[in-house]
């Protein structure tokens, strides 16, 4: 029996060997749980979303909403967006390359500024990682008018004592005030006000389920599910492939016998993602013919 761990998003079974295998790819757990098992009837848990379940809206079109929610958070018009998905398909250069479209520079790494410089106006900063409640308070503080990107960093959300001073921050009131308290949050220094007014924004990329994020949380901001099947995560990354922002280094033709490639073996690929994508043009920057189709197929397999 194939087993779906949503926790991380992952299918599951365990050979009579022993032999584990798990991968977002159905597809490919499917395809070795027939080698492993040629007799058995192939079935998943019934808590697992259809595979032909058909969307409201396309991937593409979903894409698409996260780049005008991301401009309309740095217009401060929506206070707070929050992305969803399975990670390597493009969530984080969608949110980066947007804000700089509208102009943000990335103050993520502010040893690069040159010393006494003043920090633009317009800036976001991106923060990866674990944060502590008592280092969330100071960021939201010392970046309180600017946007910032929680990429990957789900101990702000699961965190009950960080998720009650991001409320302040997410909130629709045209006066979002933050504050804590000697009691909940120990040890915070004195040069940190008790409570200060935030007027920047708040975007938060997580591969965590929808279903796993804080209600509080998702009340108070728009939500973006980018969950894909295999021939969607296929025809997104058909579409990043043209852009000239990815691998400017590698021919278009490349490019597109590579995407040609992971389709055809997208039921035994382990992983279907930007970065089987990336993998695979990196062959082809090297090798051609049936060597580039061989070594591709079990760098995709194995």
């Amino acid at each position: 029996m194939i087993k779906y761990d949503e926790k991380i998003g992952k299918y599951y079974f365990q050979s009579s060997t022993g032999r584990k295998y798990s991968s977002a790819n159905k597809g490919y757990i499917e395809y070795q749980f027939r080698r492993a098992y040629p007799n058995g009837v192939i079935g998943v848990n019934e808590n697992v979303e259809s595979e032909t379940t058909p969307a409201a809206f396309t991937i593409n079109e979903r894409f698409e909403f996260i780049t005008n929610y991301v401009v309309m958070v740095a217009d401060k018009i929506q206070p707070s967006l929050i992305i969803s998905g399975p990670g390597g398909l493009g969530k984080s250069f969608t949110v980066n390359k947007t804000l700089v479209e509208q102009n943000f520079v990335d103050v993520s790494n502010t040893e690069s500024f040159e010393e006494g410089s003043h920090l633009p106006s317009n800036r976001f900063k991106v923060i990866k990682g674990y944060s502590t409640p008592k280092a969330l308070y100071r960021l939201l503080y010392e970046n309180r008018d600017s946007v910032l990107v929680f990429d990957d960093c789900d101990s702000v959300m699961q965190d009950a004592t960080a998720a009650n001073l991001l409320k302040g921050a997410l909130d629709s009131n045209s006066e979002r005030i933050i504050s804590w308290n000697a009691e909940t949050i120990r040890g915070m220094e004195d040069d940190l006000p008790r409570s200060f007014r935030f007027t920047g924004g708040v975007i938060f990329i997580t591969n965590l389920h929808k279903e796993k994020i804080p209600q509080a949380l998702r009340t108070r901001s728009v939500c973006v599910d980018v969950s894909m099947t295999t021939d969607e995560k296929i025809d997104r990354m058909k579409h990043i492939l043209i852009e000239d922002e990815f691998m400017p280094e590698a021919h278009t033709s490349i490019k597109l016998l590579a995407i040609d490639i992971i389709e055809q073996f997208k039921n035994e690929a382990r992983e279907v993602s930007m970065r089987s994508l990336i993998q695979v043009v990196r062959i082809g920057m090297k090798f051609s013919g049936e060597k580039f189709t061989n070594m591709a197929r079990y760098a995709l397999t194995n």
